[in-house]
């Protein structure tokens, strides 16, 4: 895991050297569309001075671990209760369909925070964000745990999705400061490693423990690994945000009244900033389509396995069909060891055939036979395998794998071409993805089981209500 490697080439540095100053010389219409003439506190492009080599290469790899970390919270609580839905709907006399509406809720929070903590993290800093969200995400994963009713544990669940999910947001923008454009994809290629390996071995953690114990320790584990982050934030993770003087932390540093302040701060915090750069550059809105697809296919493959495959395969246990999420999770470490690196491959491989000029488009080609083909053929085969209880075990586990080598493919070129298309609002540009991404994500978790217990019923309706006696 050499991410020190990342350092640019001399031939790298001329050649993004040789785009810059093309660039510096013609309009961006996306600029343009993106941002209003009356907003001056914009940074326009990257500086003129590089800042990938502020930091030595120990202490980004140091970085990037910490912030991988931080990034794996909110993803793996969005499922770790998966496994545990009929007895959490047991405990609360509820059933298992007003759980699975909570963890969709949990996913439209999820949604939500980053256009929230996007704007934030531009002024206030990468770190600070951090340590905020961060203890807050800590607090909420306490009192989910502590809940003594449906309805308190479905607001701090969704307190603890709209904390957590910052971090999603700050990761990419944390990496956009710290590493060069044509090695970024790998740097975010490890940083997903977390975001993504997270939902899948959720439900085996769970599935564990509420086979040995209470389902409440789930939330004190989520608690401990929120602690962990926090320590590694507060002794590795060092400010990364670069400041040049358009910045909106230096402009606001710059105004001499609390109302001045106050104005300033309320406009470039705005939740509505990252949803307006959305709206007016089609092509974010067309990469967050297809950032939405993915996760649409992730959330509805992940949560109805105990309802799916147990009964298919006459599974007794949550353990047991726990392990089922290892197959896609073993495929996101296989893709996204290769993934990312794929993507910096592609960016490389075109620079060289335009004679050392980038454009960011070209880290969307990485993406299109993973998406285009690869990811549907193995969805369509998954489910023809379960509905037609074909090829046994074997099957339907090799292609949940291969679904999840496709997506950790895609997601690295996808979220690098939000950092590299508006560079002077990149947080903004990444939020605006998730909460694309995140309302598909939500709408799959809350539809699915209720799809199944309508097309299936008998057993898998008595689960659904949580009689499954587990």
């Amino acid at each position: 895991m050499a991410i020190g490697l990342y350092k640019p080439t001399p031939s790298e540095k001329a050649a993004t050297n040789n785009v810059q100053r093309v660039l510096a010389e013609t309009p961006d219409p996306l600029d343009g569309a993106a941002n209003s003439p009356s907003d001056s506190e914009v940074e326009q492009g990257e500086p003129e001075i590089s800042p990938y080599d502020r930091f030595p290469a120990h202490r980004r790899t140091m970085m990037v671990v910490v912030i991988s970390w931080c990034g794996l919270l909110s993803p793996i609580s969005s499922t770790t209760v998966l496994s545990a839905i009929p007895n959490v709907a047991a405990t609360f006399n509820t059933t298992g369909s007003m759980v699975s509406l909570s963890n969709a809720l949990y996913l439209v929070f999820m949604a939500l925070s980053p256009c929230f903590w996007g704007p934030i993290c531009q002024v206030f800093g990468r770190k600070t964000s951090c340590l905020a969200t961060g203890s807050m995400f800590f607090l909420c994963s306490v009192a989910t745990a502590l809940a003594p009713n449906i309805a308190a544990f479905m607001v701090f669940r969704m307190l603890t999705a709209f904390c957590g999910t910052a971090f999603l947001v700050i990761g990419p923008a944390v990496i956009g400061d710290l590493f060069h454009p044509t090695v970024r994809g790998t740097a975010l290629g490890w940083f997903y490693t977390g975001a993504l390996i997270g939902p899948t071995i959720g439900p085996l953690l769970g599935g564990i423990i509420v086979t040995y114990t209470s389902w409440r320790i789930i939330f004190w584990m989520q608690t401990g690994l929120a602690a962990t982050a926090m320590a590694g934030v507060v002794l590795f993770l060092s400010e990364t945000l670069i400041e040049t003087k358009d910045n909106k932390k230096v402009v606001m540093a710059q105004l001499t009244t609390r109302m001045e302040k106050a104005k300033y701060l309320a406009r470039v915090t705005s939740p509505l900033r990252p949803l307006g750069l959305l709206l007016t550059s089609p092509k974010l809105i067309i990469v967050a389509f297809g950032s939405g697809s993915i996760v649409w296919n992730q959330y509805g493959l992940l949560t109805p396995i105990r309802y799916v495959l147990n009964p298919r395969f006459n599974l007794q246990s949550p353990a047991e069909s726990g392990l089922f999420y290892l197959a896609p999770g073993v495929g996101y470490v296989v893709g996204t060891l290769g993934g990312g690196r794929w993507a910096d491959y592609v960016v490389k491989r075109w620079i060289i055939k335009r004679a050392g000029e980038r454009i960011p488009e070209d880290r969307l080609r990485s993406c299109v036979p993973f998406l285009g083909v690869i990811l549907p053929v193995s969805i369509l085969i998954y489910g023809w395998s379960v509905e037609k209880a074909v090829g046994g075990i074997p099957l339907p586990v090799v292609f949940m794998f291969v679904q999840g080598v496709a997506q950790s493919f895609c997601f690295p070129s996808l979220n690098t071409y939000c950092l590299d298309v508006i560079q002077a609002r990149s947080a903004e540009a990444v939020a605006g993805n998730f909460l694309v991404r995140y309302l598909f994500g939500a709408v799959a978790s809350a539809v699915v089981l209720p799809a199944v217990e309508n097309l299936l019923g008998g057993e898998v309706g008595r689960r659904l209500d949580g009689k499954d006696g587990q």
